[in-house]
């Protein structure tokens, strides 16, 4: 008799994907099956379309989970991966997280241009972030912080000018 894969429900983003493969690749060996027993099934959701305003403003949590979520109770899906911050506080009563990856490194990183610190830059400088705890207002309360919206990839895009990346570090 053969079983019919199961269907994992992710969003298209590279972090989401690369989770999700893990997932499956986790499964497959602890159950004894191919990982391509576990197809992959990409849904954008609400978040993802949403870039012209902080997540906050849009309704908050819930907005990368929620397409996934309405997938997994109509049966689209059979599971959906999640990153832990997307969560919101409070899941559908028919839904529960039924187990976790282990954790990555949890720093956050700041990347500056040329290579600068964030220690080294001036004050009243501009950072940008899609986080109100990444701030970094416990670092440095005088920098500005404005909306940058996007997945890692994008935040991590080539200089334009320079055609390098940015450095980083992690604090």
């Amino acid at each position: 008799m053969s079983i019919p894969p199961l269907r994992i429900g992710t969003r298209g983003s590279p972090l989401a994907l690369a989770q999700s493969n893990e997932t499956r690749a986790r499964l497959g060996k602890a159950h004894g099956v191919a990982p391509e027993h576990f197809e992959i099934v990409v849904i954008r959701t609400s978040g993802d379309a949403i870039q012209d305003r902080a997540l906050s403003e849009a309704g908050g949590k819930g907005l990368f989970t929620r397409e996934l979520d309405l997938a997994l109770l109509s049966g689209e899906i059979d599971f959906a991966v999640h990153s832990s911050k997307d969560l919101p506080t409070e899941l559908p009563r028919e839904i529960a997280i039924a187990g976790y990856l282990p954790r990555e490194d949890a720093r956050d990183a700041f990347i500056g241009r040329g290579g600068a610190r964030l220690d080294e830059l001036p004050e009243g400088a501009v950072i940008g972030t899609a986080s109100l705890r990444r701030a970094a207002k416990r670092f440095r309360p005088e920098l500005k912080t404005v909306l940058l919206r996007g997945n890692v990839e994008t935040r991590l895009a080539l200089d334009g000018a320079t055609g390098r990346r940015q450095a980083y570090e992690k604090f």
